[in-house]
């Protein structure tokens, strides 16, 4: 940058040099104002972290900061999900390989899209999601497998470079904060009537749940559950969760023998406790998939390219384990069942609670229909057919 002085400002050395330093802060300050203006009119949101975001009004490159918020992008891009995708995290194809595999087929672009980290915060490269020029990254609030809140020189590095970082959330509150995601969502791509829309289907299916435990006479005892955490990825017993899947446990009315006995969201607890409690369900998550069935015997196989078949048979190996075995639960007809784990961070969190709430109180919900639930989100809101068993009962 040369600056031209006029003589008698060149003539007095200390004045000029004050002079042509406010004349540099006042052009590069400028610059951050000059490149949103090129974006066009701009307007503020306010995140799931409560922090006031400037977006530009129309947003052309996102980036992901989790691979599998791939189906909440896909409510508002049913026509083309890379459409507007720069990057994104690689755990979607690593922790649900047959649910990334259905997207895809219908997407083959997907696997042109730049990866800026694999499954973990991180691996997360501050520097490569920067190159891709986003101009939104979009994060989880919480910690999970992409980088969150938490991750402040991440999240400094972005703002610094010029991308809005805006934080959502389907993991850590999701019943309160998924309809919030949503909304944002729908504001930050210009697709507020989408996000209208999911979320009065989605409040409707949560309410038939909630209106009718109200209804439970007072003093009602809830059945208490085991919730086994990831079955089979590890070969010791007995990882659970308070959070994450625990969460939707609880709205559906269940008491958890965790809580109140392990630090944070997921631990593990001790098989002779659990011998010794009894709890009514047995309930494990399901992360298998069909094509690592035989190398990961244990884990029970729930997703997109799950049978009816292979569901259970896994869910029956996965009771006969050691401190497993032992519970009555797993002994009685319809007090084993297994769910899909990745539930607890997508925006049809609301299928698993009416499938929780099933078992849990089969009375109260004997007419609930949650497979016909799903279908109806999946044919409304996801550019992908609905396939595979994402739960099952012994």
């Amino acid at each position: 940058m040369t600056l031209t002085l006029p003589r008698w400002l060149a003539s007095r050395p200390g004045l000029a040099t004050l002079v042509c330093s406010l004349a540099i802060l006042l052009i590069t300050t400028a610059l951050p104002s000059r490149a949103h203006a090129q974006q066009g009119p701009l307007h503020t949101v306010t995140d799931l972290a409560g922090r006031t975001v400037t977006l530009p009004a129309r947003v052309d490159r996102i980036l992901l900061g989790e691979g599998r918020l791939l189906p909440a992008l896909g409510v508002f891009e049913r026509d083309d999900v890379a459409r507007r995708l720069v990057g994104m995290m690689g755990d979607y194809e690593t922790l649900d390989p047959a649910g990334y595999a259905q997207w895809r087929s219908r997407f083959p672009q997907l696997d042109k899209v730049p990866r800026v980290g694999r499954n973990n915060a991180g691996s997360f490269s501050d520097e490569q999601a920067i190159a891709l020029r986003p101009q939104v990254a979009i994060l989880g609030l919480a910690s999970g497998h992409g980088p969150s809140k938490n991750d402040r020189e991440t999240l400094a590095r972005l703002e610094a470079a010029g991308v809005a970082v805006v934080f959502i959330d389907f993991r850590h509150d999701p019943l309160k904060n998924t309809p919030r995601s949503m909304e944002l969502l729908g504001t930050v791509l210009g697709k507020r009537k989408e996000a209208e829309a999911f979320n009065a289907v989605w409040r409707a299916q949560l309410d038939r749940v909630e209106s009718r435990l109200r209804t439970l006479p007072a003093g009602t005892r809830r059945p208490s559950v085991f919730l086994e955490n990831r079955v089979g990825l590890a070969d010791d017993c007995c990882a659970t969760m308070v959070g994450l899947v625990g969460v939707l446990l609880d709205a559906a009315g269940a008491d958890n023998v965790a809580r109140g006995r392990i630090p944070g969201e997921h631990g593990t607890l001790n098989p002779e406790y659990l011998i010794a409690a009894q709890p009514r369900l047995y309930i494990g998550t399901g992360i298998g998939n069909m094509a690592t069935a035989d190398k990961s015997p244990l884990r029970i196989v729930l997703g997109a390219d799950a049978t009816p078949e292979a569901a259970r048979a896994s869910l029956v190996r996965a009771t006969q384990r050691r401190g497993i075995a032992q519970l009555q639960a797993v002994q009685q007809p319809g007090r084993a069942h297994a769910i899909w784990h990745h539930y607890y961070n997508s925006p049809f969190n609301v299928v698993a609670v009416q499938v929780l709430a099933q078992w849990l109180h089969p009375e109260l919900f004997a007419d609930l229909d949650p497979r016909a639930t799903l279908q109806a989100l999946f044919s409304q809101f996801q550019p992908i057919p609905l396939t595979g068993v994402y739960w099952t009962s012994l």
